[in-house]
């Protein structure tokens, strides 16, 4: 039987842990002294703390739907709630997410404003686009880019939206026609098609529920981090304990510093070069609203959303009394704690400070270049055995179920073996 290390138990960590442990000896190395990374939670105060965003469960890969609800009882210990997403503008006006689908909404000016924008959009037809910017503008019009896409954006990336390619946006960004702009406002529909327009949520412990079922029956050695991954005659030593494959889950800006034995000189400088942005997880009590996320693109204020966490399932409030529900109010990259008490003052539904936690890497930013380089690598390590999955390994802006399906993806080339 193969002995496999599992470099990161976090949600690809564990999904590869799980998909392999059958047929293989599994070790999981865990830098943390909790599993989950990404969808890690806490009690604080007897309520639940998403510690980096607020996770829920549902795909449309049918792969995962099967897997997923092997592991769980989807009666028993889920329950299904549709997403009741919303946009606080800064005039006060909150309106349903997407915002396309509402502007009949909007004030006047704003609304012939809209319609100018689609009439030109329609007339110049579609057009070829290579960068997240282009894509807003002639997607949904220059009015809504300046109201609420450019300004939203801009906060979460901290980067002109010129420099981030499409192609990495596939799949998470709606792609409505103008015809079905028009359409969905005439007839008051809401947006249903994108993956999280209904999600699962746990009844007890949120995403931390997920993480610890997934642990299940592995071997993970937490307050492990790896130091060094050397092949050698064929086997790769793991700070100097011997396995025939490693999959590895981690950051790909760790390898250059852990890895011996392979010739990766050439992968250096654009490892290096990768971007990405961290977030500050604001845990809060906020004034109780019907709402799951909460985008807000007003300037007055550094955050970016808030994630109604509260809302997703009762034991996630502790004590607080009915009026108040707990939340993660969010912001890109570290803000200092007399900053977040400054932007909590200005911030709607009178969030009041309970704690808060900096991740490092939360968001990764790709360039044109970006997955060449990383296929052409996981192609040269995968042939000795090493491979490569998870949001910074592939340095992919997955959602927890896009994680699992890379893993699926990525594992067959050993479980075909």
């Amino acid at each position: 039987m193969k002995r496999i290390a599992i470099i990161g138990a976090g949600v690809s960590g564990l999904t590869s842990a799980q998909l392999l442990k059958n047929n293989a000896d599994i070790v999981v190395y865990e830098k943390e002294s909790k599993i989950g990374g990404l969808i890690r939670c806490e009690r604080i105060q007897g309520s639940l703390f998403h510690t980096c965003g607020g996770h829920v469960f549902n795909t449309k890969n049918q792969q995962v739907l099967d897997w997923f609800w092997q592991m769980f009882d989807k009666n028993q210990e889920f329950h299904k709630t549709d997403r009741n997403s919303v946009i606080f503008l800064p005039n006060g006006q909150h309106i349903p997410y997407p915002i396309e689908n509402f502007a009949y909404l909007l004030d006047e000016a704003t609304q012939k404003a809209f319609i100018q924008d689609l009439l030109m959009l329609a007339s110049s037809g579609s057009c070829q686009v290579d960068n997240f910017q282009d894509f807003l503008k002639t997607r949904f019009g220059n009015t809504l880019y300046k109201l609420y896409f450019e300004p939203y954006n801009q906060k979460v990336w901290r980067c002109s939206l010129t420099d981030v390619p499409i192609e990495w946006l596939a799949g998470k960004l709606p792609m409505p026609t103008v015809e079905e702009i028009i359409y969905n406002n005439f007839n008051k529909v809401a947006e249903k098609q994108f993956v999280h327009s209904a999600f699962f949520y746990e009844e007890n412990n949120g995403s931390q529920f997920i993480a610890d079922r997934l642990s299940d029956g592995l071997d993970i050695h937490c307050d492990s981090n790896v130091k060094s991954i050397e092949l050698k005659g064929g086997k790769w030593c793991v700070d100097n304990e011997t396995f025939d494959e490693v999959v590895f889950c981690g950051n790909i800006k760790d390898i250059p510093h852990i890895m011996r034995g392979v010739d990766i000189e050439a992968y250096l400088k654009p490892i290096e070069a990768l971007q990405s942005h961290g977030t500050t997880a604001v845990f809060c009590e906020i004034d109780a609203n019907p709402y799951s996320w909460i985008y807000m693109p007003d300037k007055q204020y550094d955050s970016h959303r808030i994630i109604c966490t509260g809302n997703f399932a009762k034991s996630n409030n502790g004590a607080l009394p009915p009026n108040r529900i707990t939340a993660t109010v969010e912001f890109t990259d570290d803000i200092s704690y007399n900053d977040i008490i400054s932007n909590l003052k200005r911030i709607p539904l009178n969030p009041n400070y309970i704690t808060h936690r900096y991740n490092k890497f939360t968001y990764p930013i790709q360039q044109k270049d970006t997955r060449e380089m990383i296929t052409s690598l996981k192609q040269k390590l995968s042939a000795r055995g090493f491979y490569m999955t998870g949001r910074f390994a592939d340095w992919e802006y997955y959602n927890m179920d896009a994680a699992m399906a890379a893993a699926m993806k990525t594992l067959k080339r050993i479980t075909n073996a």
